[in-house]
C-alpha cells in the first residue's frame, strides 16, 4: 500500500486553509456592515477551531460557522447568491 493510497482526495488539511479564508473574509464583511459583535465572535470561534486538529471535524465545524453567518458552501454570502440568482431570472 502506497502512502497516497490512504490519502483521501480532498484532504481536511488540504480544505481547511481556504475554509479558514472564507472565515476571515466573512468576519471582514461583518465589520464593514457594523457588526463588530458578530465578526468578533466568528473569528474567535473559527480561530479556535482552525488552531486544533486539521481533521474532518474542524472541516464540519467551519462550514458550520459559515453558514451560521451567512455564507453557503462556495464562500459566497447568502445575499450575493440570492442577487445574482434574482438577476440571471430577471435576464
Amino acid at each position: 500500500m502506497h502512502a497516497c493510497d490512504t490519502m483521501e482526495p480532498n484532504s481536511a488539511a488540504e480544505i481547511l486553509p481556504g475554509l479558514y479564508r472564507a472565515v476571515l473574509d466573512r468576519v471582514a464583511q461583518l465589520e464593514l456592515a457594523g457588526h463588530r459583535d458578530a465578526a468578533g465572535l466568528m473569528r474567535s470561534k473559527g480561530t479556535r477551531i482552525y488552531s486544533r486538529s486539521w481533521d474532518d471535524r474542524a472541516r464540519r465545524e467551519l462550514v458550520t460557522l459559515l453558514r451560521q453567518h451567512g455564507v453557503d458552501a462556495s464562500g459566497q454570502p447568502r445575499s450575493a447568491r440570492r442577487a445574482r440568482n434574482r438577476a440571471a431570472r430577471t435576464a
